[in-house]
């Protein structure tokens, strides 16, 4: 880039052509809403059959298409806003440079050049002369100890100012210096150039109307170049607070501007997904960008895997002679090597198309709200879902459900499906409230019965548990000015994790205290860690406990096993009488059936949601 184009440029016009390409993200953004929310869910109420099954999965397509529109127009955007950040920063310095040096009566030449006037003392009886001089640019400092570039810099500072000292004219040393901030701006715009129209030449799509896995791959490699290069732009936003609570992290993000907003879930979309405090809608947005790269990524990754050998076992003698069967080393080799990443990964694309699928929910004949993807990670052992049905920002009561022994991302399905339920039955209880219910998988639940002997992984996932609930009541707070009523409720382990969390603390909160719920609602709970009802700190009369079966079924041996082991505080189990807790009714023979359709457990659940306690069966 040369003095004059950077002397005429327009970053204003960048920053249009960005918001041109935001209004087509947010096009894009509805029109995948509109498929989701509501001609989808059309076409599933009123068609039937294998044709109807094929437009649906077309307009499935079609709704991927618009959201990779919706991702790559808005990374688009912030990247130009990102290069008109940086081209204002060096034509400000131009124009700062250019306004010093006319008010000292010296002349900018059309190619950057500055001249400046005869002037000084005479010598020989003739006053010096004017002239012209050329700037040059300085390195940029590397940061490095021994910074070359630097230490360059210092070499020709003291060249000019030697100059300078020596030349009869004082026009002379003022000139060099505003020359050379000149030729610094020019440079600083050019580097800009250059560094962008490369990243900006990769955000193209491919000429097909197909977006596959490798285009979703494309946009993280994309999302990761212009992050690199949006450097100082996204420097001179306002960070979030380190270690921040939710409210300051709620505060932070209202007092951002929508183009701020935008560039942080563009390229910063893991983390935003996982703020607690952020809108329900921002973390969703977030995390549905990741979601789609990452079952892309998971995807590729599985097909690399090379298929499993056939033979898996050889015989060899054993000790006495008895013959044995061992791996083949062939199998072997494969087998340490690739069958738990395979696992891992088949589980986690499981719990996609389970995430997927309450998507394509969305109304149809039940009529469910929205959803919200709150939280998602793949990668962190058992993985981690946080999926609402309903804007708990807006809503009037909140249910939080946390899973029990076994739960993880591949398995996630079930327990979406016990969300909606409890969506469902609390809409049919109180239609003229508004209702979210939440599935929370925020923690690696024990893997098997032996394991949930141990409360380790519920003193593991206490704290966690606390900043969500504590993040969902600063997000509605923002949103409405109160905090609504929060229901949580444990399902066996679910519900150890609940007692410790009442005990936990946090690093913006070290003395812990309540947590921040109305209600809390324990089934078929082996022990939450407290003796009483009136240690979880809201108060007994707002704890509710209800068993399956009788003695001898599976949640007897669940909550008498927790007696058991110590689970059940001062050896007390939620279900017993002295504990303190309302005991309600359930109406169900087994363990997971407490979310069965039309069943006691699941209406003395949603009246406790909907803060309609006269309709509670109790026990």
């Amino acid at each position: 880039m040369d003095y004059a184009t950077l002397k005429g440029l327009k970053p204003s016009e960048f920053e249009g052509t960005a918001d041109g390409y935001q209004t087509t993200s947010d096009m894009a953004g509805r029109a995948r809403q509109a498929l989701e929310r509501r001609i989808a869910a059309q076409m599933r109420e009123s068609l039937e059959g294998e044709a109807a099954t094929a437009a649906y999965n077309q307009l499935r397509n079609l709704s991927e298409n618009f959201h990779y529109v919706e991702v790559e127009c808005g990374l688009v955007s912030t990247a130009l806003n990102a290069l008109a950040f940086d081209l204002r920063a060096a034509k400000k310095k131009l124009d700062a440079a250019i306004e010093d040096a006319q008010a000292e009566k010296l002349t900018v030449n059309a190619d950057g050049s500055v001249s400046y006037p005869p002037g000084g003392d005479k010598v020989d009886g003739k006053t010096p002369k004017g002239g012209k001089v050329t700037g040059s640019a300085r390195a940029h400092e590397s940061g490095a100890p021994i910074d070359p570039g630097n230490d360059a810099n210092d070499i020709a500072d003291a060249l000019d100012r030697q100059a300078g000292n020596q030349h009869p004219n004082p026009y002379f040393s003022r000139a060099i210096e505003y020359a050379d901030r000149i030729a610094q701006a020019v440079q600083e715009a050019t580097e800009a150039d250059e560094r962008w129209a490369p990243k900006l030449r990769n955000l193209k799509a491919d000429d097909d109307l197909n977006v596959s896995d490798k285009d979703w791959i494309d946009t993280d490699k994309d999302t990761v170049g212009v992050r690199s290069g949006a450097k100082d732009y996204l420097d001179h936003i306002k960070r979030p607070p380190a270690d921040g609570s939710p409210k300051e992290n709620a505060e932070w993000w209202k007092g951002l501007s929508q183009d701020e907003k935008d560039a942080y879930i563009a390229l910063h979309s893991k983390a935003v997904g996982g703020m607690n405090g952020l809108p329900a809608a921002a973390r969703d947005e977030a995390n549905r960008t990741h979601l789609d790269v990452m079952h892309a990524k998971y995807q590729e990754e599985l097909k690399a895997i090379p298929e499993e050998p056939l033979v898996k076992y050889k015989t060899i003698p054993g000790s006495g002679g008895y013959p044995v069967q061992v791996f083949t080393d062939e199998y072997a080799k494969w087998y340490y090597k690739y069958n738990d990443r395979r696992d891992h990964l088949n589980a986690a694309l499981d719990g996609m198309e389970a995430i997927q699928k309450r998507f394509d929910e969305t109304g149809g004949k039940k009529h469910i709200p929205e959803a919200y993807l709150l939280g998602f990670d793949p990668e962190k052992n058992d993985g981690r879902v946080i999926m609402a049905t309903g804007n708990p920002d807006t809503a009037d009561h909140t249910a939080v459900y946390v899973p029990g022994t076994k739960t993880h991302i591949g398995s996630i399905g079930g327990d979406l499906d016990r969300g909606e339920r409890l969506w469902m039955e609390s809409n049919k209880l109180d239609p003229t409230s508004k209702v979210s219910t939440i599935t929370w998988l925020g923690y690696d639940a024990p893997d098997a019965i032996p394991d949930a002997r141990h409360d380790k992984y519920a003193a593991a996932a206490a704290p966690h548990l606390r900043q969500f609930l504590d993040g969902n009541r600063a997000a509605h707070e923002a949103a409405t000015g109160d905090h609504g009523h929060t229901t949580l409720i444990g399902h066996s382990y679910g519900s150890t994790v609940i007692g410790d969390a009442t005990k936990s603390h946090t690093s913006y909160d070290p003395h812990g205290g309540a947590l921040p719920v109305g209600d809390i609602f324990a089934a078929g709970s082996p022990g939450m860690q407290v003796g009483h009802a009136s240690d979880l700190g809201i108060g007994s009369e707002h704890v509710w406990a209800m068993k399956a079966g009788g003695v001898g079924g599976d949640d007897w041996w669940v909550r008498e096993g927790g007696r058991k082991v110590g689970l059940g505080g001062d050896g007390n189990i939620p279900t017993d009488p002295k504990f303190g807790a309302h005991l309600v009714k359930s109406g169900v023979e087994g363990h997971g059936d407490y979310w069965d359709d039309e069943t006691i457990a699941l209406r003395n659940q949603a009246a406790v949601i909907t803060g309609s306690y006269d309709r509670v069966q109790y026990d």
